[in-house]
């Protein structure tokens, strides 16, 4: 099954990823990726879906779907270093993945969270994702 990132979230102040479930009243129904526990978040909780997301590099960003392809290409089927790996370990992958990340704007606190997304994702969903841009140019080209 293709994983669809803009329902993933990330909720601040919580670990792990959440599928979307649907809309609540004061909030959302979310389920963690990781032992499908559902739970309600309030509507003051930041919610950020992956999709949304972007690294920078030196000349645009990229969205972390690419980036995600991208780190695949190199690990192959391997997992991705921990969260709590030697810098040196993290750049080392993003030096491969993704050489032309911008050094000044792409700490390795946020390549912290991208590794632990990834393997995330690899364990408990797909790294086969379902294209966005496509399917709104499918939704466009009907109406």
């Amino acid at each position: 099954m293709k994983t669809d990132l803009s329902r993933i979230l990330a909720i601040s102040g919580q670990s792990g990823l959440y599928l979307y479930i649907s809309q609540a009243r004061n909030g959302a129904i979310v389920e963690a990726l990781s032992d499908k526990k559902r739970s309600s978040v309030g509507i003051t909780s930041k919610l950020t879906s992956l999709a949304d997301i972007s690294i920078y590099t030196d000349d645009e960003e990229v969205k972390l779907q690419d980036v995600f392809l991208k780190m695949k290409d190199v690990l192959g089927e391997a997992d991705a270093p921990s969260a709590k790996s030697e810098p040196a370990a993290l750049k080392a992958l993003f030096e491969k993945a993704l050489p032309d990340y911008d050094r000044d704007r792409f700490y390795v606190s946020h390549m912290k969270k991208v590794v632990e997304w990834y393997n995330a994702l690899k364990n408990y969903a797909s790294l086969d994702f379902v294209d966005l841009d496509a399917e709104a140019e499918e939704e466009a080209d009907q109406e």
